[in-house]
């Protein structure tokens, strides 16, 4: 049991962000921690996000919000990877969706409900974090510092019709690359820095129907966070992340606006059991150009076994 207790304080990336809407906004502390192989980690998300959707200036669409809850569902595993930990994560989200605004001067409103596009995320801990069966890891000393990189692959799973304005699915494939690197200083606080770029495929269906096809621009990301352990499997986290570029072409024209966004937020992690825990996170927009500016708070709960 102590052994357990241990590798679920320090163990795998929590699935809260399974439900995003945004493929830059993850707000993720503790990506990179180390971990036992050999961990299976399942869990079930709830998160409700509303605000406005700031379109570039060519766009017919104005005083636009929305309304989104999302459900997700997801599963990872830890594994040995040339003798570092590994750390593989799938998941699914289902959204609801309410939007109104303003096309062309007129007001308009629709609601959408389906799946989402699925995720899949490799990462490896390159520095700090050899694999390591949970009796080895319990009986470890710990590195002060750990460094990984990732890769997330968003698959074209998700609701989407070319005759639609809105989709809930971007009928495309997106790669991020990430580097990241944690510090883990007078054993209870953590200070993590991580680095990324979307690169996304052409849509060759977009809106309207049989007319349009829309590439975006690579997508860039940074993101930090501070948190602290304050009881045994239990911690809390504050984070903030940019991102910038992504400006959109249809059929090979100019560019709309880049993203220019800023995002902070807090998590709080509970552990319930040596095998359950619940995370709950709440972010807003601190300034956004054109994108989404909305806040969001979910909840997730996640159970552990070997």
């Amino acid at each position: 049991m102590l052994i357990l207790c241990r590798c679920l304080a320090a163990c795998v990336t929590g699935l809260l962000l399974i439900v995003a809407c945004a493929s830059a906004q993850e707000l993720e502390p503790r990506a990179y921690s180390p971990s036992p192989v050999g961990a299976n980690f399942a869990g079930v998300t709830y998160q409700r996000s509303w605000g406005s959707l700031m379109f570039d200036p060519s766009v017919p669409i104005s005083d636009a919000t929305a309304d989104l809850d999302g459900f997700g569902l997801g599963y990872g595993r830890t594994f040995g990877l040339a003798g570092v930990q590994a750390l593989a994560v799938v998941s699914l989200p289902y959204i609801h969706g309410e939007f109104r605004g303003k096309v062309v001067g007129n007001d308009s409103s629709t609601a959408r409900s389906g799946v989402g596009d699925m995720r899949v995320k490799l990462s490896v801990n390159l520095i700090g974090c050899r694999a390591l069966k949970p009796q080895d890891f319990a009986r470890r000393t710990p590195s002060s510092t750990v460094a990984g990189v990732s890769l997330t692959v968003s698959a074209p799973t998700g609701q989407n019709s070319a005759d639609r304005l809105i989709n809930l699915g971007a009928n495309r494939w997106g790669l991020k690359p990430e580097a990241g690197v944690s510090w883990n200083w007078r054993r209870k606080w953590y200070t993590d820095l991580y680095t990324g770029t979307w690169f996304f495929t052409e849509n060759p269906e977009a809106y309207p129907a049989g007319t349009a096809s829309r590439q975006q621009d690579p997508l860039s990301s940074v993101q930090a966070h501070v948190s602290y352990t304050f009881a045994p499997r239990s911690w809390a986290a504050l984070d903030g992340t940019w991102f910038w570029g992504g400006a959109s072409h249809t059929n090979g024209g100019p560019g709309t606006a880049r993203q220019d966004n800023k995002r902070v937020g807090a998590l709080v992690a509970l552990g319930l059991t040596a095998r359950q825990s619940v995370k709950i996170v709440y972010s807003y927009g601190a300034s956004t150009r054109v994108g989404d500016d909305f806040g969001t708070v979910g909840v997730a709960y996640q159970v552990l076994w070997f």
